[in-house]
């Protein structure tokens, strides 16, 4: 089976033990029968999409990827991988809940707000979370987040996660 993923789902692929892969940001420009990339992209030929906004997403993407080779990995082979990231491994089991309201630009940040413990509300807000490239598409003038998309940030999703989370975890 010939793989093709995307450079934000390539560590994932890595992760999981598979080797024989092509990298490229269209899959469906590459010669494959199968594309590993994130759940809001779309492609022609067969596809695995997965999720890398929380670290629980992170858990299960490498589950669901693993499943595709001869050693599949275990639990424990997973969680080592949360070894070198703090706040990945504090909302990997924990949940939380805040006395904070948020509202939220995107679809991806709802994942991590809703991961973090904040509520998400579009009147009484403490907060306006959005990621850069909807910074010209905010209409609040106060208490702005401001949060790396894919285009600003490492493409390794446990440095996604420790950034962002470090950006929103200095709000509590």
């Amino acid at each position: 089976m010939k793989i093709v993923t995307t450079p934000m789902c390539e560590e994932i692929v890595k992760l999981a033990g598979i080797k024989d892969y092509a990298v490229n940001k269209h899959p469906d420009e590459k010669d494959g029968d199968l594309a590993i990339l994130l759940s809001e992209s779309k492609v022609k030929m067969d596809s695995l999409p997965i999720k890398l906004n929380t670290p629980s997403q992170i858990f299960e993407s490498i589950k669901k990827v693993s499943e595709l080779t001869q050693n599949e990995l275990s639990d424990e082979d997973i969680l080592e991988f949360f070894r070198d990231y703090e706040l990945s491994r504090k909302y990997l089991d924990c949940e939380f809940e805040r006395n904070i309201n948020v509202k939220v630009y995107s679809e991806f940040l709802k994942d991590i707000v809703l991961d973090m413990g904040f509520a998400i509300s579009e009147n009484d807000f403490d907060y306006v979370v959005y990621p850069d490239y909807l910074k010209s598409r905010v209409t609040e003038d106060v208490n702005l987040v401001e949060i790396p998309s894919h285009g600003d940030i490492s493409k390794n999703p446990f440095e996604r996660i420790e950034v962002r989370y470090a950006i929103l975890e200095s709000l509590i």
